[in-house]
């Protein structure tokens, strides 16, 4: 198994993460990790300027793991994905921490925000170290939908899915669709007839 090598670094996220989280406090501890070879902060990680920080510790510093700890993975993880593969590092040897959403937004307390912080940086330090090289791949796809239960919500996603060119088929346990609907003679607030 190789040696790895863990590149840290932690956002300040413009003062959403440093202003309740103590950045500095986070990095010596993180430094301290096993497998952490280097340990940074920077004002915002996403920046380009932060990009080439990590790039630039992956080629001097022989780095094969990275974890960034800062906001959502859904809003930045491809950003850091794509630094890892322009200088020849796997994608998927990358591992986020949300300490904004899951931290400085939710946690009042500095104190207690930055040792929600120490735990989650190090289950994601943890986590990058069992990584594995993974490879994208695309799979055929029947492009068609299954919507079980042929209640109003059911037609109506029926209808929306159809609407859009996908084959639908509509599955209820029942005689006849409608659900509750059908046992209805009008609704509400226009009294119209409800089949």
């Amino acid at each position: 198994m190789e040696d790895v090598r863990i590149g840290a670094y932690v956002c300040e996220c413009g003062g959403n993460i440093s202003g309740v989280v103590k950045v500095d406090d986070l990095v010596e501890f993180v430094a301290d990790l096993p497998g952490v070879v280097v340990a940074r902060s920077q004002g915002y990680m996403c920046s380009g300027s932060g990009q080439e920080m990590i790039q630039t510790d992956i080629q001097h510093h022989d780095l094969n793991r990275v974890v960034v700890a800062s906001c959502t993975p859904r809003m930045h993880e491809p950003t850091f994905q794509r630094a890892l593969e322009e200088v020849g590092l796997n994608r998927y040897f990358f591992e986020m921490a949300n300490i904004r959403e899951h931290v400085s937004w939710v946690v009042e307390d500095g104190r207690k925000a930055t040792q929600k912080a120490y735990r989650l940086i190090r289950a994601a330090v943890a986590r990058v170290a069992l990584h594995a090289p993974l490879e994208a791949r695309q799979e055929p796809v029947t492009e068609a939908a299954l919507v079980v239960g042929g209640g109003i919500a059911g037609i109506q996603s029926a209808l929306a899915i159809a609407d859009m060119g996908y084959q639908v088929y509509l599955v209820e346990r029942e005689p006849s669709i409608g659900g509750r609907m059908a046992q209805l003679n009008k609704t509400f607030p226009t009294l119209d007839c409800s089949t």
